[in-house]
């Protein structure tokens, strides 16, 4: 078992996984697929050999629940089919009900497709439909390039692919009851970048959350607004922003930003991109420089399956990303370390004084960075299940300064080690402003110049 220097009970998926494989040679087993279809008719399948019913149900139910978890968050959807075995599939039914063991998952999928959730049983895997779509790559005329971040927002002025003004500004969405808050941060930003060029023919907007049609259906930055009395107005926030602004604009999820990012930056595809920040958002650009139509928001994908794992507040769930790839991370190993803070210190205040800590040489918290590199290392072959990467890019808060070095560094050595087949994925960190800002910037490329 992988021995970190705090989180001694870490059990990563892919180990999970094979340990289970293990298991299913020795006592036999029977072909399951699980199929999770969204908007359209697109659909990702996956399958494995199960335990047959009645051998281990405990613990072919919670391996079944936390695949079907993982495929869910990866890709997106409102519709899970069963193939293969009944009891996995009476399990999941109950399990993703309103009031069931994934209430959260079924109130957020509904909302983002706007469809009731169901889990069926079929007695074959329908066909394959995958999606292609593509992003950015506009670089003409007058363009705002928009981040928004949990902690702070960042803006990009970019005129013809150069960039001519950048800037960070702290704010506190997540904490926000009234979304008038958002508006005016974000048409304050809008307003900032559009002063420094003489005219504004784009924007583009990166943004935590799933983005249908350049709406956030779902977001972590609008937590704590009533989406009973301003649902709509969130939907539309940066839309109507954007019209205040007279010009076009297409967001997107920020990891898919993140990966685009690395994709221009390493003018190549097959970009996986995290950045890890308030939360862990990710995003993929495929081997075709083209996005795949998936939600990619692995903050809610599993990757430990120790059930005692830290619980996620929003979720409810255990062991999922956000915790492992996040300042949130690094506050648990922090705590788990005996680094104590002082008195009403924010998450990204205590996430700062952790940095200086590294910078300063303690031991204590450049161990926290380590842990986190061996989070990463051992995550990289489980997410390579999903997604064909060449090339990992890390961008965020989290990856800012020595810190962000020292889990690059650990999770290389322990991932060409341990799984030497990965050898050829490229783990790289950009420039210390492009950790920053280098999203607004590949924002400012979405949409088409007016």
């Amino acid at each position: 078992m992988l021995n970190l220097n705090y989180d001694k009970n870490y059990y990563p998926m892919i180990k999970a996984l094979a340990d289970y494989d293990e298991k299913v040679k020795v006592l036999g087993g029977v072909p399951v697929s699980v199929v999770v279809e969204r908007n359209d008719g697109y659909n990702y399948i996956y399958s494995y050999s199960a335990l047959k019913d009645g051998v281990d149900d405990a613990l072919n139910f919670k391996m079944a629940e936390r695949i079907i978890k993982t495929v869910l968050w990866v890709c997106g959807g409102y519709k899970i089919i069963i193939v293969g075995s009944r009891a996995i599939y009476e399990y999941i039914k109950a399990a993703y009900t309103p009031t069931g063991l994934r209430a959260f998952d079924v109130d957020f999928m509904q909302t983002v497709y706007e469809r009731s959730f169901v889990v069926e049983y079929a007695d074959k895997v329908p066909g394959k439909k995958n999606q292609s779509e593509r992003i950015g790559g506009f670089i003409d005329g007058c363009r705002i390039g928009f981040d928004a971040g949990g902690s702070d927002r960042k803006v990009s002025a970019v005129i013809d692919g150069e960039v001519v003004y950048s800037e960070e500004v702290v704010w506190n969405p997540k904490t926000e009851e009234d979304p008038h808050y958002h508006h005016d941060g974000i048409l304050a930003a809008f307003k900032t970048a559009a002063s420094k060029m003489p005219r504004v023919d784009a924007i583009g907007v990166s943004t935590a959350g799933v983005i249908v049609a350049d709406k956030p259906m779902v977001s972590s930055l609008f937590l704590k607004v009533d989406k009973k009395k301003y649902g709509e107005y969130v939907k539309q926030i940066y839309i109507n922003t954007a019209k205040e602004m007279g010009a076009p604009i297409v967001v997107a999820n920020d990891g898919d930003v993140t990966a685009l990012a690395g994709s221009i930056d390493l003018k190549d595809n097959g970009v996986l991109g995290i950045a890890m920040g308030t939360s862990e958002a990710v995003g993929y650009v495929n081997t075709d420089g083209r996005l795949n139509g998936w939600i990619s928001e692995l903050a809610f994908a599993p990757v430990d399956f120790n059930d005692k794992a830290m619980r996620d507040e929003w979720s409810g769930d255990y062991g999922v990303g956000c915790k492992y790839f996040s300042q949130d991370a690094v506050i648990k190993l922090a705590g788990i370390a005996g680094i104590v803070f002082e008195d009403g210190l924010t998450p990204a205040q205590k996430l700062k004084t952790v940095q200086k800590m590294v910078e300063n040489g303690d031991e204590k918290a450049q161990k926290i960075y380590e842990d986190i590199g061996l989070y990463l290392a051992y995550t990289i072959p489980f997410y390579s299940i999903f997604y064909d990467i060449k090339h990992l890019l890390l961008l965020g808060r989290v990856m800012s300064g020595k810190g962000g070095n020292i889990i690059v560094e650990t999770c290389k050595k322990t991932l060409y080690a341990d799984f030497p087949k990965y050898k050829e994925i490229d783990i790289s960190l950009p420039d210390e402003s492009s950790r920053r800002v280098g999203q607004s910037i590949a924002a400012a490329s979405l949409c088409p110049a007016k």
